[in-house]
């Protein structure tokens, strides 16, 4: 299901200075650490009413978070590894599974807002309970059980990056319920004085690559098997869709135009009344934006962003435009270095562009806002998902769904690939979801 590389060996120093060799257990060990403590550094400003609050079913409540990520370190390893383990809470296992079915029986998603027990505290509790147990566990193992469980430690450990992207993205969504606007995290954002530059688009001619993960460090299943792909002749945009792009489509009152919108889109723009990209509220002729550090005047120069695949593509209908496969995108990335606005810059938002790209070159291709592709999320030739619950990882949900690309504002950076695939639903709008636009070339 997963490839896995080892850290190479190095020196490092002890608190006394006195050289001690490093061991590949040992730096996995400090990487999970790293993990489990960027996690409790994310909620440490909420208070426990707001980490049990559950707005829509897709919404989790910050505690589920935090218990559903332990509960997988102890179900996938304390559990098969640790020969004297015992539960820390034997119901945890069905309160905290989530779509495991060959893991046993779960409490329904919509319903883990009701969850009040066990609090907060307790949920922490048991947290550092299965960190002192993993520790220990690691810690004694021989070469060969470190090798077994090696990779699923690292795939526990992206799990949990995706979880933190979650927590961020719920706790939003459950704030922007709240009418005081609560803030997640302080900070003064000033709106980007300078415009941006009209976007261009660089073309690319007709090839047959790889597509694909290729190497050993780890990767999902779903970025597997690399084959090949023909990819035709095309044009991707330079950058991101603005928000005040976005305000040119709103004003030319295409939510209302139905010859922009796909036929299920457009049912639900109706059945929803939409007319705006979720988290942006009209005040006396004004669009405002709902942020993690509180509410703002929509900057015109920032990234489009908490948009459904419905939306952008009528945006790109309303553009003359398209949006791109995702084999397209993965061309256009392939000599880019990962790099953009990441959870580790603790922005929590799309930023705007500082300087225009130069000429054939790509901007923020990695970062700020997930790029919805017009690609179905589907598997790739010869595919077949892994026996048992880790199997269940992605292979199931490959069903009326659409593939993103490039990461987002509240995603890791040490998460993301060039091949990584994100997937959602088109009506869903709640993630850091925007648009990149691309053209067929004759």
């Amino acid at each position: 299901m997963i490839q896995t590389a080892v850290a190479p060996k190095k020196r490092t120093a002890t608190a006394e200075g006195s050289p001690e060799s490093s061991s590949p257990a040992k730096d996995l060990l400090a990487r999970f650490h790293e993990l489990r403590n960027f996690s409790a550094k994310l909620s440490e400003n909420l208070a426990a009413e707001d980490c049990v609050v559950q707005s829509i079913p897709d919404v989790s409540p910050t505690k589920w978070h935090l218990a559903h990520t332990t509960w997988f370190f102890e179900t996938f390893i304390l559990k098969k590894w640790k020969t004297d383990y015992r539960d820390a809470v034997p119901e945890y296992a069905y309160l905290f599974n989530s779509y495991y079915n060959a893991a046993g029986t779960m409490h329904r998603r919509d319903l883990r807002g009701l969850i009040s027990r066990p609090t907060v505290e307790e949920t922490k509790k048991y947290r550092a309970s299965i960190n002192a147990d993993i520790d220990d566990l690691v810690s004694n193992a021989d070469e060969k059980l470190f090798r077994e469980i090696e990779p699923i430690l690292i795939l526990g450990i992206h799990h949990e990056q995706q979880h933190q992207e979650l927590l961020i993205t719920d706790i939003k969504h459950v704030f922007a319920q709240n009418p005081l606007f609560p803030v997640f995290r302080k900070q003064k954002i000033e709106n980007h004085k300078a415009g941006i530059a009209p976007v261009k688009f660089v073309e690319f001619d007709e090839t047959t690559l790889e597509i694909g993960h290729d190497g050993n460090d780890f990767c999902y299943d779903n970025e597997l098997p690399r084959h090949r792909a023909l990819v035709l002749p095309f044009a991707l945009a330079n950058r991101l869709v603005t928000n005040g792009e976005y305000l040119e489509f709103m004003r030319d009152n295409a939510y209302s135009r139905s010859e922009f919108w796909l036929s299920l889109g457009w049912m639900t723009v109706n059945e929803q009344s939409w007319r705006a990209p979720l988290y942006w509220i009209e005040r006396d002729g004004e669009w405002w934006n709902f942020t993690l550090s509180g509410l703002r005047k929509v900057d015109p120069n920032e990234p489009i962003t908490h948009l459904s695949y419905f939306e952008a593509d009528a945006y790109a209908n309303w553009a003359g435009a398209r949006l791109p496969t995702e084999f397209e995108w993965e061309r256009a990335a392939a000599k880019i270095d990962i790099d953009g606005n990441f959870v580790e810059n603790e922005r929590f938002h799309p930023a705007p562009l500082n300087e225009s790209p130069q000429d054939g070159q790509l901007a923020q291709m990695f970062g700020d806002v997930w790029e919805w592709t017009r690609s179905s999320y589907s598997p790739y030739p010869g595919y077949r998902a892994e026996p048992g619950a880790l199997g269940e990882y992605n292979g199931k949900f490959m069903c009326n769904q659409y593939v993103l690309r490039g990461g987002s504002c509240a995603t890791s950076r040490t998460h993301i690939r060039k091949t990584y695939r994100n997937f959602f639903q088109p009506e869903k709008r709640w993630q850091f979801m925007g648009i990149r636009l691309a053209r067929d070339l004759s």
